[in-house]
């Protein structure tokens, strides 16, 4: 599953630089979360960064993007690979 961020948002910029995938972004008012790239930090953290920072506790699941942890590995992992093939 993707997270969500809602409009509860007030906009503090500490989720943003803890997002390893850089899936938050600004968006028209508040702060957006790219589900593509939201793995919940499969791969890089027990806990996703970015619900363990808002003081707002504004960061929930995205009931419309369901994903198993295993699809979240395998998105995270593809994430990696594009990743280096950037780098190369």
């Amino acid at each position: 599953m993707a997270l969500l961020i809602t409009d509860e948002c007030i906009n503090c910029d500490v989720c943003e630089p803890e997002c390893p995938n850089d899936a938050i972004s600004m968006g028209e008012a508040y702060y957006v979360i790219d589900p593509d790239r939201c793995t919940e930090c499969v791969g890089h953290f027990a806990q996703p960064q970015c619900e363990e920072v808002c003081p707002v506790d504004c960061i929930h699941v995205n009931p419309d993007v369901t994903e198993s942890r295993d699809v979240l590995q395998l998105k995270y992992a593809g994430l990696m690979e594009a990743k280096t093939a950037v780098e190369s």
